[in-house]
C-alpha cells in the first residue's frame, strides 16, 4: 500500500490519501481514470501560480506549447493543449488582441490551414513560468528518481504518440 499526501483543497488540511494497487474498485486501476486523477492532483498545484499571473490555463497552455517552436497550425496546438479547435481559435483571439500571438495562413501551401507563432511579447509573458513549470515538475518527479520519472515520460510519450489520431489512421491503412 503507498501512501500519497496531497492538499484538501475546500478544507486546505493536510491529509492521506490511500493507494490500492489491489483495489476491487475499477477505477483504482483502471488507467484513463488514473491518468486524469494524477493530471488533476499534479496540474491544480501549477494552475494556481498561472492564475496568480494573470492567465487562464487554457492561456499558458497555448503559449507554452508555442514556446520553443515555430510557427504551428491550429490543429496540432488543439492536441498539445488538449482542447477543441474552436476553443483553441477563442483563446487565439484574446492572446493576439493582447500582442502574445500572430496567425497567419500557410502561404506556400493549403491556405485554408492557419499558422500560429509566438510573439516577442508572448516570449516574455512565458519565459517566466516556463521556469515555474520546470521547478514544479522537479518537485514532483524528484521522489521518483530519475530512471522512474524517465520511464514514465516515455511511456506517457508512446502512448500519446500510439492514440494521436491522425497516425491511428495512417495506421488502419498500413501507412506506419
Amino acid at each position: 500500500m503507498n501512501l500519497l499526501e496531497s492538499e484538501d483543497k475546500t478544507s486546505r488540511n493536510r491529509k492521506v490519501v490511500e493507494t490500492m494497487p489491489d483495489s476491487k474498485v475499477f477505477v483504482d486501476n483502471y488507467l484513463p481514470a488514473l491518468l486524469g486523477q494524477a493530471w488533476m492532483l499534479v496540474s491544480s498545484e501549477f494552475h494556481d501560480i498561472v492564475g496568480a499571473r494573470g492567465l487562464s490555463v487554457l492561456e499558458w497552455r497555448v503559449l507554452s506549447a508555442l514556446a520553443g517552436s515555430g510557427p504551428i497550425g491550429i490543429s496540432l496546438l488543439a492536441q498539445k493543449t488538449v482542447s477543441k479547435q474552436p476553443t483553441i481559435t477563442r483563446v487565439l483571439q484574446r492572446l493576439e488582441l493582447q500582442g502574445h500571438v500572430t496567425r497567419f495562413s500557410n502561404g506556400g501551401g493549403d491556405r485554408r490551414i492557419t499558422l500560429v507563432h509566438l510573439t516577442d511579447s508572448g516570449r516574455q509573458v512565458v519565459v517566466g513560468l516556463l521556469a515555474e513549470a520546470e521547478s514544479h515538475e522537479k518537485s514532483i518527479l524528484e521522489p521518483l528518481g530519475s530512471g522512474k520519472s524517465q520511464l514514465l515520460k516515455e511511456v506517457l510519450q508512446e502512448l500519446i504518440k500510439r492514440h494521436t489520431p491522425m497516425r491511428r489512421a495512417l495506421g488502419r491503412f498500413g501507412k506506419e
